[in-house]
């Protein structure tokens, strides 16, 4: 895993990757919550900011927290993994992140560890909205960048 140092051009189209997918992502949690669906008993975004900041906020400043954390691990993806931006490389960030939710981020939300504290089927919630994360990530940026091409601003001569 290397740092790549992208062009201009490059890193604005990896924030927008970054920012379609949390929309895309926003989109499908805030139906599957608002249709009684998600097995979140809210958004975590929404709590979390909630949480971080002591009092009930919009949903809004839940999903702009949502937009800047996406956007942060797909660029983040992009810059990492610009050689080859595998499904499998957007899956195991997918899974790392999770891990940060259910250890971390559940915990100071006061859900407990792998949300525990709220029930095991926030568990189930929180490996799908992942692995949907993974899989739009990965086809938003192979649409964008195509899947394996050359570090950016490097030729190679095979001659």
């Amino acid at each position: 895993m290397n740092w790549h140092n992208l062009s201009g051009k490059q890193y604005l189209k990896a924030i927008g990757v970054g920012v379609l997918t949390s929309i895309v992502l926003s989109a499908i949690m805030v139906t599957a919550l608002k249709s009684g669906v998600s097995p979140m008993p809210a958004p975590v975004s929404l709590v979390f900011a909630q949480t971080l900041f002591g009092t009930d906020l919009p949903l809004p400043v839940g999903l702009l927290f949502h937009v800047g954390w996406v956007t942060f691990w797909s660029v983040f993806y992009v810059v990492f993994f610009w050689e080859r931006l595998s499904f499998a490389r957007a899956a195991g960030l997918a899974v790392f992140l999770a891990a940060l939710m259910f250890i971390v981020f559940f915990p100071f939300m006061g859900w407990g560890f792998f949300g525990m504290g709220v029930g095991p089927r926030v568990i189930v919630g929180g490996l799908v909205t992942h692995a949907l994360f993974a899989i739009i990530l990965w086809a938003l940026a192979r649409w964008t960048f195509g899947g394996h091409h050359e570090p950016a601003g490097r030729r190679y001569s095979h001659a």
